[in-house]
């Protein structure tokens, strides 16, 4: 957790940055509570897009939201091929995939024990 950041403030942030996976017109949005399954990260962000310019516009529509809110990505992968973007805001992390890796990464099933939520809004 970053020191300026409550719980709650992480919870909001990372729900902010899947609705500006919606907005962008993202495919099965969904937010992963990681409490309790990993230190890694407290939330991951799941979205896929229809091709890869759609999956690097909205990896890059979330990084300028979120900056928009203040809050800066600490780290970005994959931008340059579209195929699955991921973009760490350290306390949680969003990953953008193409329809196909998504079904052969299968990250929902991956962290199976963390608790879902559907994103449309």
């Amino acid at each position: 957790m970053s020191p300026a950041s409550s719980p709650a403030q992480i919870a909001a942030h990372a729900r902010r940055a899947a609705s500006l996976c919606v907005d962008n017109k993202a495919n099965d949005v969904v937010l992963l509570d990681l409490h309790g399954v990993t230190d890694m990260a407290d939330f991951f962000v799941v979205a896929t897009g229809t091709s890869d310019t759609h999956v690097r516009s909205v990896a890059q529509h979330v990084v300028e939201g979120m900056t928009k809110a203040g809050l800066k990505a600490h780290h970005i992968e994959g931008s340059e091929t579209g195929r699955w973007v991921l973009v760490d805001f350290v306390d949680f992390v969003v990953h953008v995939f193409h329809p196909t890796m998504r079904s052969y990464y299968q990250i929902e099933r991956l962290w199976g024990d963390a608790p879902a939520t559907a994103i449309t809004t």
